[in-house]
């Protein structure tokens, strides 16, 4: 009998043999066609966060904290450390911006906790501050101008952030806020509260609190409104003859700051307000200046269009 022959095994090792090969030569074999091979899932991988992004993030919650402080304080009815703290976190707002700018760890996440955190402590806690301390006492009309102030403080904070991104903004506008910057109006709002504090001893009585009422709400004004003020964010050199002197204020206004804090603060206030007139006709000479150079510009590239028609 012939034996016959026997069939076609499957060989699985060829198989895998002769895919491989294809694989190399960059072809899919039959097989993979019809069952292609799982892919491998991808991890993402954690990107690590440099410290020189995380330090100014650190300054603007240390400037959150002590915001969130100076509530607690004026709860318990410690107004002048409730005012410390206020002042301590209007220094680290300062600080971050400086920090993040020195380091180059500027984020649109950093500007969004700065704005948030300025919120915080010089708008609402201000605003409660000034409510426990005097203005309790007319209560619908005082719990008014805290919320207006608080409110002021958002919309200007609000209105910063998409000032921000606007490309068609004058360079000379750099040199200006506008409206008075949210720590500004913390410490400058809080002046009733120094008169009371200091040497002057202003009484904390209840027929003072309308008036109390009227300049907390024109504080407030001020940060909604659209009234330029003077920033210094460019201040960033001093003359080399003018160090010694510099560094010599400095130091006086910190001790003094430290020794008679209410009185400096009233000091501080009133020149700050002072500077506003100032502000606003500095600010209205560069604006004419620029609208001038605009409309020579324009006329000098109307001038060859008209030689060009004749």
């Amino acid at each position: 009998m012939k034996e016959t022959p026997p069939g076609p095994r499957h060989d699985h090792g060829g198989q895998d043999h002769d895919a491989k090969v294809l694989r190399l030569r960059g072809e899919a074999s039959e097989f993979e066609k019809f069952d292609p091979p799982p892919r491998r899932r991808r991890r993402r991988g954690i990107r690590a966060v440099p410290l020189r992004v995380i330090l100014p993030n650190l300054v603007t919650l240390l400037a959150l904290c002590m915001g969130l402080t100076a509530i607690r304080f004026a709860i318990e009815g410690q107004f002048e450390t409730a005012v410390v703290a206020v002042i301590a976190a209007a220094i680290l707002d300062g600080l971050d911006g400086r920090i993040a700018r020195a380091l180059r760890g500027t984020s649109r996440f950093g500007a969004e906790l700065d704005s948030l955190a300025d919120f915080v402590a010089f708008g609402v806690a201000p605003a409660l501050i000034l409510y426990f301390w005097g203005l309790h006492e007319i209560k619908s009309f005082g719990w008014f101008a805290a919320l207006v102030f608080a409110i002021a403080a958002a919309l200007r904070l609000a209105r910063f952030n998409v000032m921000i991104d606007d490309p068609d903004r004058p360079p000379w506008q750099a040199h200006f806020f506008t409206g008075m910057p949210a720590p500004a109006g913390a410490i400058v709002g809080l002046l009733p509260l120094y008169l009371n504090l200091s040497i002057l001893a202003v009484p904390n009585v209840r027929a003072l609190v309308p008036f109390e009422i009227a300049y907390v709400l024109t504080v407030a004004f001020l940060m909604a409104s659209r009234i330029p003020h003077f920033s210094g964010k460019r201040i960033g050199r001093v003359p080399r003859e003018y160090v010694i002197a510099v560094l010599f204020g400095i130091a006086a206004c910190l001790l003094l700051l430290a020794i008679f804090t209410m009185e400096m603060l009233i000091g501080l206030t009133l020149v700050y307000l002072a500077t506003i007139p100032f502000a606003i006709r500095r600010f209205n000479a560069y604006a004419a200046a620029d609208a001038a150079g605009q409309t020579n510009a324009a006329a000098a590239g109307a001038l060859p269009i008209a030689q060009a028609r004749k």
